[in-house]
This record gives structure tokens, sequence and C-alpha cells, in this order.
């Protein structure tokens, strides 16, 4: 039987761990093309340009890490449109790029004053709405506005004072342009979480009812003179009760979280931490007050029917576990995203950047 378990955990890792082993080699050799690729290339700039605009727009940063160890100077070449780098790095959300390259512009004060065509900063260019296919990586139009927010709180901190008021030739500061850029995702934000709010309050006050109900209703009766419960000393009983009052308070919390989010104001700052705090923490304790719910609820289960019975023990723990398996698998996705786009920053040092070229301490980009 064990060697049996053993070999039925070995067959669900081993596939997961040939998968990473070979997506790790496929990358290693795609490295090497590169590597060759520029070989051949040579130092020639003009060989460079259109491939690195293109890597800075797709974001990949190993492409880019490369041509600018071997070509410095394509880091002040301008497309098309007459964008560097550092301005397609961030109209497009280029993450991966932009960190890859934050400590130039963070040690080059040309690179933070620098403006486009149309007199705008780099804070400006934050300003603007991403593209759809790097909007469409992040789940709920509530948590694109936070990652917009984000791009936009990380280029304030690296520009200078008077650079967060300047108007570019329409006449618009970097908040104005912010604000007419994001009107349509604010509102779409602002129903997206309203619905996420409305449908997790309903289960959170179902949850209130139920285990409100059964607190007030002890199981088995009580003693008619003392009013003792009769399973008092079962420990069954004892896990209910606990169980029971957990999912009440826990239920409850839930609710009010999900009720404030209802009635807040729906500012642009408040989509930055307050809302996601918000839900993030409502999500928690509806998982929880569910979990103990259906633990109170298989208590009694088998501490009135299991006694002479427990076989009924085993398919009852499987049923219990159904509803919390559904929403789990419903909103946990949902919690996971909101938890790493709030608590996990996307900026600064990486450790995909560890092995990058372009490190902190080459200095052949400075002025």
């Amino acid at each position: 039987m064990l060697y049996f378990l053993l070999w039925k955990v070995v067959a669900v890792i081993v596939p997961p761990i040939k998968n990473i082993e070979k997506k790790k080699k496929e990358y290693k050799e795609a490295k090497n093309i590169l590597s060759l690729i520029c070989n051949q290339m040579g130092s020639s700039n003009s060989f460079y340009s259109y491939p690195l605009f293109e890597a800075v727009r797709q974001d990949t940063y190993e492409v880019v890490d490369e041509i600018l160890f071997r070509s410095p100077s394509t880091f002040k070449y301008k497309d098309e449109e007459g964008h560097n780098i550092v301005q397609l790095a961030v109209i497009n959300r280029s993450e991966k790029v932009y960190n890859l390259i934050r400590h130039i512009i963070e040690h080059t004060e040309s690179y933070r004053t620098m403006t486009d065509s149309s007199e705008n900063n780099l804070v400006h260019l934050a300003g603007r709405l991403a593209p759809a296919n790097v909007l469409g990586r992040t789940t709920g139009a509530a948590l694109q506005l936070q990652r917009e927010l984000l791009w936009r709180a990380e280029i304030v901190k690296l520009m200078l004072p008077p650079e967060l008021t300047k108007q570019n030739t329409l006449e618009e500061t970097p908040a104005t342009v912010f604000t007419r850029e994001h009107h349509d995702l604010m509102k779409e934000g602002e129903n997206w979480m309203k619905t996420t709010a409305e449908s997790c309050s309903i289960t959170a006050a179902l949850i209130v009812t139920v285990v409100f109900a059964a607190a007030i209703t002890v199981p088995g009766g009580s003693n008619q003179e003392s009013g003792i419960p009769v399973f008092k000393k079962e420990t069954a009983f004892t896990i209910f009760a606990l169980s029971n009052a957990f999912s009440l308070f826990t239920a409850a919390t839930s609710l009010l979280l999900f009720l404030s989010i209802l009635t807040a104001r729906f500012s642009e700052r408040d989509f930055l931490v307050s809302l996601p705090t918000r839900l993030v923490f409502g999500l928690l304790t509806l998982f929880l007050s569910t979990t103990a719910m259906m633990i109170a609820f298989g208590a009694i289960l088998f501490l009135v029917f299991c006694d002479q019975r427990p076989w009924m023990l085993a398919p009852i723990c499987a049923l219990a576990c159904l509803p919390i398996s559904v929403i789990v698998t419903v909103k946990f996705p949902l919690l996971v995203d909101l938890i790493q786009s709030t608590y996990f920053p996307v900026f600064g040092k990486q450790s995909y950047l560890d092995s990058c070229k372009v490190s902190r301490k080459n200095t052949i980009f400075t002025e």
C-alpha cells in the first residue's frame, strides 16, 4: 500500500518537474541563439534599432539586455514616433525592461526630464492608458486601474517636483492626462468592484443567518431544569460550538467589509490600496467562515448520526469539502491576484535581473 502511494506521488510530481527542466533548457538554448545572432551582427548600431524597439514593446528584457551590452549607444535611439526605449517602456508598461534600465534613469537627470514632440514628459506618458494587450494580462477592471496607478506612482518617485505639474502642448498636466485617459476604466472598475462585493456579501449574509440560527437552536436540546445542553461533554459538541462561533464572527466581518466597499467614494486613490485591501480581507474572512461553518455542520452530523454508524464520517467529510472547494476554485484566483498586485512590488530589484549584463555598476549610459 505504501509503495502504491509513493508511486502515485512520484507520478504526480515528476511530469511538472520534467516540464520545468524542458522550459529551462529551451530558455538556455534561446539565449545561446540570441548571443550567436548578436555575434554575427557585430556592433553595428543600424542592425539593432528595430529589434531593440520591438523587444521593449514585447517586454523581452533578455534581448534588450544583450543589445545594450553590445551596443550601448542604442540606448539613445528613437523610433519613428520619436520615443527612446525609456519612453517606450513606460508607454507599453514593459515592467521587466523598465526594471532593467531603472537605475540608469534614476542616476541620469536628462532621462528624467526629457519630453517627446508633444512636450510630454515621463509622467504624461505614464498617464496614458496602457495598450489593450497589456491591460488584458490583469483580471478585472479594478486591478487594471490599480496597476496603472502603480505605474504612475513609480514614475512620480523618479521625477523632479516641477515635472509633475508641467504642461504639454495641449496644456494638460500629467494628472489631467491620467484622469482623461482612465475615465472609462474607472467606471468599469467601480462597477466590477461593486458587482464582486455584492455577490460576496450575499454569501456572507447567508452564512451569518445559518450559523446564528444554529447557535440559538442547540443540537440535541437542553436540560429542562438547568438549561445546559445535553451534548455539553461531547468533544464533537465543543468543536461545533467553537466552529460555529468562529464562522459567525468571520462572516459578519466579511459582510461589513463588503458593505464598506459598496459605500466607498471610488476615487482614484482608493483603487490603489484601500479598496483592494478591503476586498482581500473580505475574501479571506469569507473563506474562513465557509470552512468553519462546514466543520460545525460536520461535527453535529457526527454527534447525532455517527455514534452507532462510524462509517458515515468519511462521506460527511467528503461532502463538507465540496462547498469549500467550490468557493476556493471560484474566488481563490482573484484573491491571489489581489494579494500579488497590492502587496508584492513589481518595480525595483528583481531576481531575474541578477544574470543581466546591464548591471547597476555599469556606468556607460550615464552622462
